[in-house]
C-alpha cells in the first residue's frame, strides 16, 4: 500500500497552478498588443519608446483577468496610471538626482506604495505597476524625456484597454455584446445559487456557500465599475441590473436553508438553474418548478424566486443600481495607515530600496559589463515581496525557477532569431501566452523574462540572459531576509487588520438586523461586505499559513475566529429571513448568537485582534 508524500504547505503551494478554460479573448488582445506597438515604434524609429509602451501592455496584460468590460477600465486603467506617475519620478530622479538621494526617493516611494497596496486588488497593482515603473525610468535610461516616456505608458496600456473595449468575448451573441461579461456573472449566480441548495443538509455546503460569495463579489464588481453617466444607459443594462438585484434574496434564503442543514426537495434549485439560463441567453425564464412553503427560509426561496420570475418578464425594467462596495475615505485611510499597511509598507521601502542601491553598486562598479540597464533587481524585489501572489518561500522559488528557464529559453531563441522581426514575433508570441501564465507565478515569470528580454535587446541591449538570472537571484535572497526580519508591532498585521475589518462589516449587519429596520436594500449591502471582507481575510489567512514556520507561528488560531465570524455572518442571514417571515426569532436563532458573539470575544482576545463587541442578540 502506497504512502502519499505531504508537502509542506510552502511548496506544495509552489506546485499547484490554476485550472480552466483558455481565455481566448485574453489571448487574442495580448496577441494584438505589445507585438504590433512594437513594430509600429520601429517602423517610426522611435524603437525605445516603443519599448516603454510594450511594456505598459505586458503589466496591463498581466492585470487582463476575467470580468466586464466596465471593471476592466479601473483594474487595468488605475495601475496604469499610477505606473505612468513612477516612470515619471523615475526618469527625472535618475537623471538629477546621485545614488544615495535618488535610493532614499525610490524606498519613500516605496513606503507609500506599500501602504497603499492594502487598500485593496486595484491599489495592489497601482503600486506594483507604481515602484516597477520608477525602477524602469531610473535604470534604463533612454534620449527621450520623462514626460515623453510617461505618455508612451500611457499610451501602452491604452491600447489594452481599447481592445478590451472594443474586442467581443467569442461565443457572446446574445444580446448586446458590450455586456457579455456581466451577463456571464449575473449567471453565474443563479448557478451558485442552484449549487448551495443541491448540497443543503450535505458536507459541502460551507464550500458552496463560499463559491456563491466569490459569485456575488465578482458580478457586483463587475457592474459597478466607473461610468460616465450616473445611471445604465441601455434598456440591456438595465436589465441586468434588475437580474443581478433579483438574485440577492434568493442567494439570502438559500444561506438560510444551508444554515438550519434540513435536506430540501432536489426541484428547489431548478428555479435559480432556469433563472441562468435565461442571464445567458438574454431570454424569459419559461414555466418555473411548483413552490414549496412547508418552512419560512423555503417560502422566502420561493417568494424570491417569484418576484425574479415577475422582473425577467418585465418589458422595460425600472432602474436599479447594484448596491456598490461601501469603501469611503476613514476606510481607505484606516486600511493604508493600519497595521497591515504599515508592516506591508516598510517591508517594500527596504526591499525597494535596498534592491535600488545594491543595484547601482554593481552598476557602477562595471558588475552589468557592457549593460547600462540596472532596474530588474529593484524591480524584481518588488513582485517578490507581494503577499498576493503566494507564501514568500513559494514566491521566492517561483521566480528563480521561472527566471532561470526564461533565460536560457531566450539565449536559445537569440542565437537563431533574425532582428528585429524575429524578437518582435516572439514579443506578439509572449504576449498571447501572458493570460494562460497567470495561472502560475513561475510560468508568468518565465513567459515575462523572454519577452523582457526581447524587447530590451529589440532596443539596443546586447543578451542579458546571465545577468538577468544573477540579478534575479539576488533580489530572492534580499527579500527572503527582508521577509523574516523583525517590524515594529505585532507580525500579521495585514491578517489581523483584514480580520478587524470583517468583525466591523459583520457587527453594522447583525446591529441592522436586530435593530428591526425594512431597508432590505440597506440590509443586502450590509450582508455583502460582511461575506466580501470575510471572504478576503479567509485568503489572507490561507495565504500567511502555507508561509515558513517561522512566519506561519505569528496567525496562527486566526483561523478560527474567521470560522467564528462566517458562522455569525451565515447565522444573522438566517435570522433576517426568519423575522421577515414570522416577525421574531426562534430560540435557536438567539442561543446561536449569544454563543458566537461570546466565543469571538473570547478568541479575539485571545489573538489580541480588535474585534468590535456585538450588540445583544435580542
Amino acid at each position: 500500500m502506497s504512502r502519499r508524500i505531504a508537502l509542506p504547505p510552502w511548496l506544495a503551494h509552489a506546485l499547484r497552478a490554476q485550472r480552466g478554460p483558455v481565455p481566448w479573448s485574453a489571448v487574442t488582445r495580448g496577441a494584438l498588443a505589445a507585438g504590433p506597438l512594437l513594430l509600429a515604434a520601429v517602423l517610426l524609429h522611435r524603437t525605445s519608446l516603443g519599448v516603454v509602451a510594450a511594456i505598459a501592455a505586458m503589466l496591463a496584460g498581466v492585470n487582463d483577468r476575467p470580468g466586464s468590460r466596465r471593471s476592466a477600465v479601473r483594474r487595468l486603467g488605475v495601475p496604469a496610471a499610477a505606473g505612468a506617475v513612477g516612470l515619471l519620478v523615475g526618469t527625472y530622479g535618475g537623471e538629477h538626482l546621485t545614488a544615495v538621494p535618488l535610493t532614499l526617493l525610490l524606498t519613500g516611494l516605496g513606503l507609500v506604495a506599500g501602504g497603499t497596496s492594502a487598500v485593496g486588488p486595484v491599489a495592489s497593482g497601482a503600486g506594483t505597476q507604481l515602484l516597477v515603473a520608477a525602477a524602469i525610468g531610473a535604470g534604463m535610461p533612454v534620449a527621450e524625456a520623462g514626460w515623453q516616456r510617461a505618455l508612451a505608458f500611457l499610451a501602452g496600456a491604452g491600447w489594452l484597454v481599447a481592445l478590451r473595449l472594443a474586442l467581443p468575448t467569442p461565443g457572446a451573441i446574445a444580446g448586446d455584446f458590450r455586456f457579455d461579461g456581466e451577463r456571464d456573472a449575473v449567471a453565474a449566480v443563479y448557478d451558485a445559487v442552484a449549487d448551495l441548495l443541491d448540497a443543503v443538509g450535505g458536507e459541502a455546503a460551507g464550500h458552496r456557500r463560499a463559491a456563491l460569495t466569490a459569485a456575488l463579489d465578482h458580478a457586483q464588481d463587475a457592474l459597478t465599475g466607473p461610468r460616465l453617466r450616473r445611471y445604465a444607459s441601455s434598456a440591456a443594462e438595465r436589465r441586468l441590473h434588475a437580474r443581478y438585484a433579483a438574485a440577492l434574496p434568493l442567494a439570502e434564503a438559500a444561506t438560510a436553508l444551508a444554515w438550519a442543514g434540513e435536506p430540501i426537495s432536489a426541484r428547489a434549485a431548478e428555479g435559480p438553474r432556469r433563472l441562468a439560463v435565461a442571464v445567458r441567453g438574454n431570454g424569459s425564464t419559461g414555466p418555473l418548478p411548483a413552490p414549496s412553503r412547508s418552512a419560512p427560509a423555503l417560502r422566502a426561496l420561493d417568494d424570491a424566486l417569484l418576484r425574479a420570475a415577475e422582473s425577467f418578464d418585465r418589458a422595460e425594467p425600472g432602474e436599479q443600481r447594484p448596491p456598490a462596495r461601501r469603501r469611503g475615505p476613514t476606510e481607505i485611510l484606516r486600511a493604508a495607515l493600519g497595521s497591515g499597511g504599515r508592516e506591508y509598507g516598510l517591508r517594500v521601502a527596504l526591499c525597494f530600496g535596498a534592491g535600488a542601491a545594491i543595484a547601482q553598486a554593481l552598476h557602477h562598479a562595471r558588475w552589468y559589463g557592457e549593460h547600462q540597464h540596472w532596474y530588474w533587481l529593484p524591480a524584481t524585489a518588488v513582485f517578490l515581496v507581494k503577499p498576493d501572489l503566494g507564501p514568500l518561500a513559494s514566491r521566492v522559488l517561483c521566480r528563480a525557477a521561472g527566471t532561470v528557464l526564461g533565460a536560457l529559453v531566450f539565449a536559445g531563441l537569440a542565437a537563431v532569431l533574425p532582428r528585429p522581426e524575429g524578437l518582435i514575433a516572439l514579443v506578439a508570441v509572449c504576449g498571447a501566452v501572458i493570460p494562460v501564465s497567470t495561472r502560475h507565478f513561475g510560468a508568468q515569470t518565465a513567459v515575462v523574462t523572454v519577452l523582457v528580454l526581447a524587447l530590451v535587446m529589440v532596443g539596443g541591449e546586447p543578451q542579458a540572459s546571465v545577468s538577468r538570472i544573477g540579478e534575479t537571484l539576488l533580489a530572492c535572497a534580499l527579500v527572503l531576509i527582508v521577509g523574516h526580519l523583525p517590524m515594529t508591532g505585532k507580525r500579521g498585521g495585514g491578517v489581523r487588520a483584514r480580520l478587524a475589518a470583517a468583525g466591523r462589516a459583520a457587527h453594522a449587519y447583525l446591529d441592522h438586523v436586530l435593530g428591526g429596520s425594512g431597508d432590505r436594500g440597506e440590509r443586502w449591502a450590509l450582508r455583502r461586505e460582511a461575506y466580501r471582507t470575510l471572504a478576503e481575510a479567509r485568503t489572507a489567512i490561507a495565504l500567511a499559513a502555507a508561509e515558513l514556520p517561522a512566519l506561519a507561528r505569528h496567525t496562527e488560531g486566526t483561523d478560527a475566529v474567521a470560522a467564528v465570524l462566517e458562522r455569525l455572518v451565515d447565522t444573522t442571514t438566517a435570522c433576517a429571513v426568519h423575522l421577515d417571515e414570522t416577525g421574531r426569532l426562534t430560540p435557536r436563532h438567539t442561543r446561536q448568537l449569544e454563543d458566537l458573539t461570546a466565543e469571538l470575544e473570547r478568541d479575539g482576545q485571545r489573538l489580541g485582534l480588535v474585534v468590535p463587541r456585538m450588540p445583544a442578540a435580542v
